[in-house]
């Protein structure tokens, strides 16, 4: 499993890495706070608080492809 942070600080961001995401088989987790919901789902990401940044829990092996195309996103 790989863990990181990303900001989504607009509509476009986060239909963007929906889109990646969704490109993927393997499932990704976004945390905010207390909520968990499926990297896979637009809904899911607005109900959370995009002001803050967001951890991710890709559940794969082999993520090196995936953290290529989200590194727009990441933040320390």
């Amino acid at each position: 499993m790989k863990t990181f942070n990303i900001m989504l600080k607009s509509i476009n961001d986060v239909k963007d890495f929906v889109n990646i995401v969704n490109k993927y088989d393997f499932d990704v987790d976004l945390t905010s706070g207390r909520y968990i919901v499926d990297a896979k789902s637009i809904m899911g990401i607005f109900s959370l608080d995009l002001s803050k940044p967001i951890k991710v829990e890709a559940h794969t092996d082999n993520a090196d492809e995936f953290m290529k195309e989200v590194k727009p996103f990441i933040v320390d």
